[in-house]
């Protein structure tokens, strides 16, 4: 009996010692990390507190058809709006939309800057009426965040879909006010495809025209299908510009609705491709004729869908376009400055900084006359492939 008793120890002795083991790796790893049941008892309990604090807003929003819920951007800033009311520090998921209540996070920041303990939680509301809870915590060496997802259970009750809690491998609180870190995240070997676990946080807010300049002039343009804010072209060389790979985008930016490409599979009439492209940029019927893909005998120009014929996804297209700097020149012309922000893999708000000339008319309409990008960025772009063969 003494032998199968110390035979029970030993055994239990070397469990213990295994699960100590495996909880030192886990927190080598920096994912998946152990939490106390308080701290999570903790965000699950304040994230539904939160969630019925839009309860209501959710129940009477229009959330269309199917099953995955995409809510109209009014109906989100209205959303976070009823958060800002508790206190906390809240961002939602609509391009430009400023974090309220951003000093608490700009305060943590600085102090872990500084090398200071500290905590902050962050709100944000996401496109479904979600919501995610952060919470940050900084030891004066190491960031963590809790991440908690509050969903919308069946009839509308709030519920929670995880709770996480994870290492920032590395932090960056930028000079334009984006608070940019990556998790910790499982890496090859054990496993094959790279997982994204970087994440941009707007913290500072931009100015009224700031924000007004981006979502006017560069938001509905991009970064993918057309090189109108990646390529250096100015009135003396337009050629550069691919034509046939930014009509559909300039014709979302003037009618606010996608391009019905399954209307022009044999080609855009000339009219309505001239007078579209006339309309944003300083070019002539005949310099549209010679430069963009264009059939006389039908009197089309090509167009094609962007596909894996035409385009090679990178994080360098995924990026957002963001107007940091308006300069008024003499001409009468504005010089905007856009950043490139990529909350990708490379996680930067400035993956490009290009210079955007626009002028404005009287009625409020505006033409593109140029854009140049900061030399020390021109190796950041990948080779442009224009949409149409035989284009550029």
């Amino acid at each position: 009996m003494m032998v199968l008793a110390a035979w029970f120890l030993l055994c239990a002795g070397e469990e213990r010692k295994d699960a100590k083991q495996e909880a030192g790796e886990q927190w080598e790893k920096g994912y998946d990390l152990p939490l106390k049941e308080a701290e999570q008892a903790e965000a699950a309990t304040e994230c539904e507190e939160i969630m019925e604090q839009i309860q209501n807003l959710y129940k009477l929003a229009d959330k269309g058809e199917t099953s995955n819920v995409v809510l109209q951007d009014e109906t989100i800033l209205e959303m976070q709006k009823a958060v800002t009311e508790t206190g906390y520090p809240v961002s939602a998921t609509v391009a430009y939309a400023d974090m309220e209540n951003y000093e608490k996070a700009d305060q943590f920041l600085a102090d872990c800057k500084k090398g200071k303990s500290s905590f902050v939680v962050i709100y944000e509301v996401r496109q479904d009426g979600g919501i995610n809870r952060m919470k940050f915590t900084y030891d004066g060496i190491d960031m963590y965040v809790i991440s908690t997802s509050g969903i919308w259970m069946k009839n509308d009750i709030p519920g929670i879909a995880y709770t996480s809690y994870t290492r920032i491998k590395e932090w960056e609180y930028t000079e334009n006010g984006w608070f940019c870190y990556k998790l910790c995240v499982p890496e090859p070997p054990e496993v094959t495809e790279i997982k994204n676990g970087s994440q941009a946080l707007r913290i500072k807010p931009r100015t009224e025209a700031q924000r007004e300049m981006s979502k006017l002039c560069v938001q509905g343009i991009g970064y993918q299908g057309n090189n109108l804010l990646c390529s250096n072209w100015n009135l003396d060389h337009l050629d550069v510009l691919d034509y046939n790979g930014l009509y559909e985008y300039l014709y979302r930016m003037k009618y606010g609705k996608q391009f019905p490409g399954e209307k022009y599979t044999e080609g855009i009439p000339k009219d309505e491709f001239e007078s579209l492209m006339m309309e944003y940029l300083p070019i002539s019927e005949e310099e549209l004729q010679k430069y963009a893909e264009f059939d006389k005998e039908t009197n089309l120009y090509a167009w094609m869908p962007l596909g894996c014929s035409n385009y090679v996804p990178g994080f360098f297209g995924t990026s957002m376009p963001e107007v940091v700097a308006i300069k008024e020149n003499p001409d009468d012309t504005i010089t905007l400055t856009v950043n490139a922000v990529c909350d990708m893999v490379l996680c930067d708000d400035s993956l490009i900084t290009h210079e955007l000339t626009v002028k404005f008319k009287e009625d409020g309409s505006f033409q593109y006359l140029g854009n140049q990008i900061c030399k020390e960025d021109e190796n950041h772009i990948p080779q442009y492939q224009y949409r149409v063969n035989g284009a550029g």
